[in-house]
């Protein structure tokens, strides 16, 4: 355990429920805060009688929801303008689709199964105006279930919790890269025919090619990120 995670420990023993509130809140703002070990230590000193369980379960789910709906006005009011310089404009149009029809479920999944993704999707439901009581639905159902399932995890194995962090550390991550990967096999298997249609495209018909070359840059992201897809393709060198 590091130095730092030392000292966040140290401080929700001193100020108990407030500080895993204020934690899981400044986390979901994309501060580098480990909060899903909190959750597990809290539960863990909940069962030593150290914080009370109803005010810490409710604290951290609000402190986590403040979080997740001040990232997304963020995006919705310019707070993704750097994201969305660094894609062309028909390729943000079609991450703006495609979030738009599986949304609510997306937010949900990224509160307590694939966190690392929790503040990009944040930042994307608010830039492409996903309905905001929607949004929060997902948010406040997904991230009290987060909050009931680790902090109970580490209730329930109060005496192994820091084995049990590591753990779940380590399958977080398994779990983003293989979401990342079904996602980009689902879209290069849907888009891949537009890049035969390019080849065969009349020179004037730029708008076409700017489309095909927008799923093609978008397929690439997915699976391995923009420089990969550099690489891939000289369509989307620009991007």
């Amino acid at each position: 355990m590091t130095d730092f995670s030392e000292l966040v420990l140290t401080g929700l023993r001193t100020y108990g429920e407030w500080a895993l509130g204020a934690a899981t809140l400044v986390s979901a703002l994309g501060l580098p805060l480990p909060a899903t070990m909190l959750l597990l230590a809290a539960g863990a000193f909940m069962r030593e009688g150290v914080l009370n369980w109803q005010a810490g379960v409710i604290l951290a789910a609000l402190g986590a929801v403040l979080g997740d709906s001040a990232s997304y006005l963020l995006g919705r009011y310019g707070g993704a303008m750097a994201v969305r310089r660094a894609q062309t404009a028909g390729t943000w149009h079609q991450a703006q689709g495609i979030f738009e029809r599986w949304g609510g479920l997306t937010v949900f999944l990224t509160r307590f199964l694939l966190t690392p993704l929790a503040l990009p999707v944040n930042l994307i439901a608010g830039d492409a105006h996903y309905t905001l009581w929607r949004f929060l639905g997902s948010v406040v159902s997904g991230e009290l279930l987060w909050v009931l399932i680790f902090s109970g995890l580490g209730y329930a194995f109060a005496d192994r919790w820091e084995a049990l962090s590591t753990l779940v550390g380590d399958l977080s991550a398994v779990l983003v890269g293989v979401a990342l990967l079904l996602i980009g096999g689902y879209l290069l298997r849907r888009f891949w025919p537009g890049r035969q249609k390019l080849a065969g495209a009349a020179p004037g018909d730029d708008q076409q090619s700017e489309e095909v070359i927008s799923l093609q840059a978008l397929s690439c992201v997915s699976v391995s990120g923009l420089s990969a897809c550099r690489a891939f393709s000289p369509d989307v060198q620009g991007l």
